[in-house]
């Protein structure tokens, strides 16, 4: 299969501009209807669905998927146990071990995909269905690398595409005041971002075990693997759900919360590419598993009117003997003495006139203190917050979203035009965890390269294993 080049890749990426340009339009216009999509489906045409991974959320996407609908033709897992069972909810849905075979034999029989797999799976099941003018829902990462996401962003666009990003948080009313609230200037000009998360609740900081077992009768291997680099199975090591903290396999702490946690931030700061991104801090690295806690700081320039900001991330599992990294208190002093202690998990914003917290993963609840106050009030009660008019359409649900966008064009509100420039954002904290602590990468987003890094290049696009390029 022709190979698409960094060349091509980058032609038609967009510009700064462009890119705030669209992010404003998804939020203000996403509930009116324009040809977004090439071909819509109509409101009572059939939508012929095939679900890959249908384990953990893969599960409750194919069910939603059907309930919203959507006639499920094909399912397919890697594990047999897992196929068999959904196969049970699905009786008459065509079952598969190997998304490439689904793919060719039932190219024509199927209008749309979810892809729910494990990271490293997301990009080459997606984009290969894509190309095939397929819409697509895709988990959260929506890939495992920065190339990955550029390349889905543009086949969304070239193909007209209804897509959509499994971050359900996006469908919450909550997430979406918080970005008026934000936008409408309440507290004042943001400088500063700050998200922690209470992950990783797997394992990871260790090393590669030794030795190998036997593959279970019921498990594809090959099929699991997929892209990555061959290596033996070992029992409870990587399947069912333990691969998020390895390199080959997972994106880490970052990867699996932050398209939750950073989805808010991301829309209500306009973003857009950092232009610096650096691991400051990490525990003990490892060759092949990502650290137990990091502290990551990404550097934004002015952007539409708005100024230079800089956003830390920090993640670990207080439950770890190991005491995970977090902001310092003078900066969380307002949510501790308002809660008593700080959750495990946040997104705080500040701005020059007061600060904006969200302890949720999903966005869904936010809290506003006004320079000068000691303590939070919750976004739909403070003074500051009552006269901002609504102004994003609110969700009849985050599946409904993509079977609207099928059925009459309307843009879902996490669709890869933005969904895919958040996640290439976070994973460029994965890229700077990689190239070593300390090291102040230089990042040029629209060419997908760091001029005083140059070794940032191996950690943008993986060498796929022969027979499983997208």
């Amino acid at each position: 299969m022709k190979t698409t080049t960094a060349s091509n890749l980058n032609r038609n990426v967009l510009t700064r501009r462009q890119f705030i340009q669209r992010a404003s339009l998804a939020a203000g216009v996403a509930g009116l209807s324009f040809p977004f999509v090439g071909r819509v489906l109509g409101a009572n045409d059939r939508i012929r669905v095939a679900c890959i991974g249908v384990g953990g959320k893969g599960d409750s996407d194919s069910s939603d998927a059907a309930n919203c609908g959507g006639e499920i033709v094909a399912i397919c897992d890697v594990d047999r146990r897992t196929l068999d069972k959904k196969g049970q909810q699905f009786p008459r849905a065509r079952k598969f071990q190997d998304f490439r075979r689904l793919l060719d034999e039932m190219g024509k029989e199927i209008d749309a995909v979810t892809v729910s797999t494990p990271d490293h799976t997301h990009g080459v099941a997606a984009i290969r269905a894509m190309k095939m003018g397929k819409h697509c829902f895709c988990q959260k990462p929506l890939v495992q690398t920065v190339a990955e996401a550029r390349m889905m962003r543009q086949l969304a666009n070239e193909k007209k595409l209804a897509t959509q990003m499994g971050n359900q948080g996006s469908a919450e009313s909550g997430l979406r005041r918080a970005v008026e609230v934000i936008q409408a200037g309440v507290i004042g000009k943001p400088l500063e971002l700050h998200v922690w998360s209470n992950r990783p609740i797997w394992p990871q900081g260790l090393e590669r075990p030794t030795g190998s077992d036997p593959v279970p009768d019921y498990l594809d291997w090959e099929s699991w693997l997929g892209p990555a680099a061959f290596r033996p199975y070992k029992n409870g090591v990587y399947h069912t759900f333990n691969w998020r903290g390895w390199y080959d396999f997972g994106t880490g702490a970052l990867g699996d919360m932050a398209c939750h946690t950073v989805n808010m931030p991301f829309r209500a700061l306009k973003l857009g590419y950092p232009n610096v991104v650096e691991c400051e801090l990490a525990s003990r690295v490892y060759p092949e598993t990502f650290p137990k806690t990091s502290r990551i700081r990404f550097e934004f320039p002015e952007r539409e009117g708005l100024p230079p900001l800089k956003f830390w991330w920090y993640d670990g599992n207080p439950g770890d003997p190991l005491k995970p990294l977090r902001p310092d208190a003078e900066v969380t002093k307002e949510i501790i003495q308002t809660m008593g202690t700080l959750p495990g998990s946040g997104a705080l914003i500040i701005g020059d006139k007061g600060k904006v917290f969200s302890p949720d993963d999903y966005g869904a609840r936010f809290f506003v203190a006004m320079k000068g106050q000691d303590e939070l009030v919750p976004g739909d009660k403070h003074e500051a917050c009552k006269a901002v008019p609504q102004t994003i359409p609110r969700s009849p649900g985050h599946m409904q979203e993509w079977f609207r966008m099928m059925k009459d064009g309307t843009p879902a509100y996490s669709n890869f035009d933005i969904a895919a420039y958040l996640t290439e954002i976070i994973l460029l904290g994965c890229v700077a965890l990689r190239v070593g602590e300390g090291r102040r990468m230089e990042w040029d987003g629209p060419n997908m390269n760091s001029k005083n890094v140059p070794e940032a290049a191996q950690f943008v696009r993986r060498q796929n294993r022969k027979g499983w390029d997208a």
